[in-house]
């Protein structure tokens, strides 16, 4: 009964291959229980579009906005079309940029009834941080030169982000590290850096929002999730919560890399796995994030499912 609660298609983002319904079908021949689809969100600021949006396709930010919109109506329908199948939920990953980003997407809350949003930021200064390294050197240059002060900016633009919109869910909290020269330095020998961490970590925390443990890393050449361990020890000593996404953007990447995911886990001695299904309408329940219910399942009985004792047969074929 696997689950992710982060995908992107190739119908509605220019850095992904496939349509909305193959990432769906490819989830349910995967054996997947729920799949949120999160596509971006659209930048109202020309300064904003990627140079893949301006030079090869020519995208404007009022394409963004009616791409987003027929993206919404694309997956409603699928939602029931699918229904029977497998549980999905019809979400947006936000992207903090600026302080004004609070108001779009509040803007896009009250326009569509979402079942979640995951919580990101992809920016420090405006400036893309995980596009490239040209532009993660070009943020780092904004901040004073250093990694440490590109962090600190990182992880105080994370915390403006979680104070104003509360995300169910964290996607890839540590980013900021993915065109770093030092990606696997354990934060803590950066002690203004690693106070940032602890603060955003804590107020995730104190609100019941779930930390992605994201497997797109590992096929970016790490080996580990985001978030990496230094971080994911620290959330488990607070009583965070952990959640499993494949952030895919293709078909292949639907559920890649789990039986990575679930190795790590086990690792840190996480006992429990959660995820979010939306409520019946007129139902309540005591344990909710936005209009979804937070469910979990052991470990243990994660590794008895069908998708992981197929991964634990490949890894040794």
């Amino acid at each position: 009964m696997p689950f992710s609660h982060h995908s992107h298609s190739g119908e509605f983002c220019l850095h992904a291959k496939d349509t909305l319904k193959d990432i769906i079908e490819a989830a349910i021949m995967k054996g997947m229980k729920v799949l949120a689809l999160t596509e971006h969100m659209p930048r109202d600021q020309p300064e904003d579009l990627y140079p893949e949006e301006v030079l090869a396709a020519e995208i404007t930010n009022f394409d963004l906005w009616r791409m987003f919109a027929d993206y919404y109506a694309a997956a409603l329908h699928l939602r029931d079309r699918y229904a029977e199948n497998i549980h999905i939920l019809v979400g947006f990953e936000i992207d903090y940029i600026r302080p004004s980003s609070v108001q779009l997407i509040q803007r896009l809350q009250q326009d569509y009834k979402f079942d979640l949003f995951i919580g990101s930021v992809h920016h420090v200064n405006g400036i893309p941080i995980d596009f490239d390294k040209n532009m993660y050197i070009e943020a780092q240059e904004s901040c004073g030169g250093t990694e440490e002060l590109l962090f600190q900016a990182y992880f105080d633009a994370q915390f403006e982000m979680l104070v104003q919109l509360k995300p169910p869910i964290v996607a890839h909290f540590d980013l900021i590290r993915l065109f770093s020269d030092n990606s696997d330095l354990d934060l803590r020998l950066w002690p203004r850096v690693w106070e940032k961490v602890e603060r955003n970590v804590q107020y995730i925390v104190d609100y019941g929002g779930l930390f992605e443990l994201n497997s797109a890393s590992f096929r970016k050449g790490w080996n580990e999730p985001y978030p990496r361990r230094d971080i994911c020890e620290l959330t488990l000593s607070k009583g965070g919560r952990f959640t499993f996404s494949d952030d895919s953007h293709e078909m292949a990447q639907v559920g890649l890399n789990y039986h990575e995911l679930q190795q790590f886990a086990e690792s840190l001695g996480i006992n429990k796995i959660h995820y979010l299904e939306r409520l019946p309408m007129g139902r309540v329940a005591i344990d909710c994030l936005g209009p979804c219910q937070v469910h979990s399942v052991t470990l243990a009985e994660l590794r008895q499912d069908d998708f992981f004792k197929l991964c634990a047969l490949s890894k040794h074929i």
